[in-house]
């Protein structure tokens, strides 16, 4: 079987190493190993059952279901038949899951449980394409009678019956599949209108998953938690292309609420996640660190500042003098290797931050404490990295150098131009907006940036966020905003300005930290609302903003904020699955209370 598709490496994995672990998945509280022939099998079940039902080469087929290992039994089981995964996030409501079943095409929908199953009902009549809802858990649905569902342990018998029958044809199917064919839709998470589907190829996955490994290797037995929403192409990179290209072990968590507690027990070599996510640990040992005793606070704290010099010149490609050397050591030794080790980054590697920009304060603190944070940027058209940081190579405030065999260019204008074989090859059935995405075989980021003497890209912003004040001065709203972030009191923040004399910004609070802080201070509060309101709540956070604002000029300064009433929710339109803020949406849901804050002079 040839290697020029990922199918090739995963049948070579079920071939060679049939016993040695693949996945790993949590079963009432015992993590089970799942091997590279169970994987093998399963994905060969999932194919045959779908080709059984009548799934032809190049269709879609929609899967919605948190991260398990059935989502990955799917994904290769509907690649190695031939057709075209699209992921749909679990949080999506049912209008925006028909939408996806609909520009797709797909016949067949694999859906995690009834929860996920009664969507389909709701779109139902909108999609009379929909031939079969596949669904993972059947509680709550096993006597339920509908000709649209089937069990996914129905799905896998009927592979197993067909292939029995039908010998030789499983691996025909693979071998129809060539590089060029598309292998996955990933829908964007539409922030300006209806989401996109981008159409990845089989040579693009394959691209990426040696390119990124070209840039920070990985080794034998390397171990990753699989725990971003498998439907985004970050998550896509480490559980499908890497863990098939090169033989790692995913664990899989149980749910999103004990992500921390499997991170402590898996402890994996290789590991990742949204800034949200960094900046969140981040906040959470700060927090701790106060609550300790006064002696243990003081220890933190010299050794932190000991981290943080040190973190400063290796980032910076500095000197170390040798007394810094042996302080690092010691603080390394006294605080912050039991700190890794309480947290499962003891055995970390090389851990990547993506998807969004994230604060340089945040990537030195944990440089710092000895985890060796890196940034990397891309977006789902470029198969998802276009640069990454390598391992000891890493500049503060720079996203890295381009992977290998991928070209990148600054246009005119500022914008950040990319070309190589990760690049997309348009999107699914949107001529219009490939056209205006695509040109020359140059991919159009809509990011701005800039290239150092080294190759270091460097993104100032998003070309459309960019704010021209009423003074004409050009600002990059997100270093603001990432400056914010980093208190461990401010869950998000968008700055406004454009066309205005000065900036203003919205923030909401990090709740957990928050509500401690007033129970530290015996604030009283009723709801998330008036705790938003109280006035000493507004006065921790202008010492936040004080802080940040000594460290800018006065053009980018903000001047007054709000704290938002209401947490922002995926649910309500207000950020992303990967937890960016859909700041246009935002600006148009508060704009009553950002004119308050020019108003009043």
């Amino acid at each position: 079987m040839s290697h020029d598709t990922l199918l090739g490496y995963f049948q070579e994995h079920v071939r060679e190493h049939p016993g040695r672990v693949a996945l790993r998945e949590k079963t009432y509280g015992i993590w089970r190993d799942i091997t590279w022939a169970e994987y093998g099998q399963k994905v060969r079940q999932v194919a045959m059952g779908l080709i059984s039902l009548g799934l032809k080469k190049g269709e879609c087929v929609s899967v919605i279901s948190e991260n398990r290992p059935e989502w990955v039994y799917s994904d290769f089981g509907v690649m190695s038949a031939g057709g075209v995964t699209a992921g749909i996030y679990t949080t999506n409501a049912p209008e925006q899951c028909g939408y996806i079943v609909q520009n797709s095409g797909s016949r067949f929908y694999i859906a995690e449980n009834e929860e996920q199953f009664d969507k389909t009902l709701k779109f139902r009549k909108e999609t009379p394409h929909l031939e079969k809802v596949i669904v993972i858990e059947m509680e709550g649905l096993k006597r339920y009678r509908d000709p649209l569902l089937i069990s996914f342990d129905d799905l896998l018998r009927l592979g197993k019956e067909y292939d029995e029958k039908n010998p030789g044809l499983f691996e025909q199917r693979i071998n129809d599949v060539k590089p060029d064919d598309l292998a996955v839709l990933i829908y964007t998470s539409g922030t300006t209108g209806p989401p996109k589907g981008a159409m990845l190829t089989h040579r693009n996955l394959l691209f990426m998953s040696e390119a990124m490994v070209a840039a920070n290797p990985i080794r034998d037995g390397d171990e990753t938690l699989s725990f971003l929403p498998l439907c985004h192409i970050f998550e896509q990179l480490f559980t499908v292309m890497i863990n098939i290209r090169y033989g790692t072990v995913v664990n899989f968590i149980e749910n999103t609420d004990t992500i921390m507690e499997n991170m402590k027990e898996v402890s994996p070599t290789v590991t990742y996640g949204v800034p949200r996510i960094w900046e969140k640990y981040a906040s959470g040992i700060m927090i701790r660190m106060s609550d300790a005793t006064w002696f243990k606070r003081t220890v933190f704290k010299i050794c932190m500042a000991i981290g943080m010099k040190y973190a400063s010149l290796t980032l910076n490609f500095k000197p170390v003098p040798p007394y810094l050397k042996l302080a690092y050591l010691a603080a390394y030794m006294a605080v912050f290797r039991k700190l890794k080790e309480r947290l499962g980054f003891d055995r970390v590697r090389v851990a990547y931050s993506g998807a969004a920009p994230i604060s340089p304060d945040v990537l030195k603190f944990f440089n710092a404490i000895g985890l060796p944070l890196i940034e990397g940027y891309g977006q789902t058209e470029g198969t998802g990295v276009t640069t990454v940081s390598r391992k000891g190579s890493l500049k503060i405030g720079k996203v890295g150098q381009p992977l290998p065999g991928v070209e990148v260019k600054i246009a005119p204008d500022g914008e950040i131009l990319v070309r190589g074989p990760g690049v997309f090859k348009g999107y699914f059935k949107n001529p219009e907006a490939t056209a205006e995405t695509l040109k020359d075989g140059w991919l159009h980021s809509g990011d701005v940036g800039e290239l150092d003497e080294d190759g270091f890209l460097k993104i100032t912003d998003r070309k459309k966020d960019l704010i021209i004040t009423a003074g004409g001065k050009n600002i990059a709203p997100q270093n603001i905003e990432n400056q914010l972030k980093f208190s461990p009191y401010i869950n998000d923040a968008v700055v406004i300005g454009d066309r205005r004399r000065y900036l203003v910004a919205l923030i909401a609070i990090d709740e957990e930290n928050v509500i401690k802080y007033a129970q530290d201070h015996k604030i009283q509060f009723g709801t998330y609302a008036s705790l938003t309101q109280a006035p000493e709540i507004k006065q921790l956070i202008q010492r936040e903003v004080d802080r940040v604002n000594k460290t800018l000029a006065q053009v980018e300064q903000v001047k007054k904020f709000t704290i938002i009433p209401k947490k922002l929710y995926e649910e309500d339109g207000e950020v992303t699955p990967t937890m960016k803020v859909k700041r246009k949406f935002i600006n148009e849901a508060y704009k009553d209370i950002i004119e308050a804050m020019y108003k009043s002079g």
